[in-house]
């Protein structure tokens, strides 16, 4: 599963060696790289408090990551299921529940699999 999963895990590999020079922390979780971006960063600097990227979890903040763990390793347990799919289909179901005029996010169901399972 972590081998089809990989070609998104890249992305967020990516992502965490831009941040780490900015004074990111990295610290691994259960098989998960979690980056904690910023220790001050502005509330709404992002439009997001945590996103995942295979196996890669970018949180704005430690306590975010702490606060969302269950939640984003539902991503990235998805991630290990549609694996190189799972960004345009992440995507593509974020923009039929709009067509829709659903919630993009909201209604989006990798997000609510993710609150269910986390029970939030």
């Amino acid at each position: 599963m972590r081998l089809w999963a990989s070609p998104t895990s890249v992305l967020g590999l990516v992502a965490a060696l831009v941040l780490l020079p900015l004074g990111a922390r990295a610290r691994r979780v259960d098989g998960v790289l979690e980056i904690a971006a910023m220790r001050r960063l502005p509330r709404r600097a992002w439009p997001f408090e945590a996103i995942t990227l295979g196996h890669v979890i970018i949180g704005t903040h430690a306590a975010v990551l702490e606060r969302l763990r269950t939640h984003e390793q539902v991503h990235v347990r998805q991630c290990e299921r549609w694996g190189p799919l799972f960004l345009p289909v992440y995507l593509l179901a974020g923009a039929w529940q709009w067509a829709r005029g659903r919630d993009a996010y909201w209604d989006n169901p990798f997000e609510v699999e993710a609150r269910r399972v986390a029970g939030c």
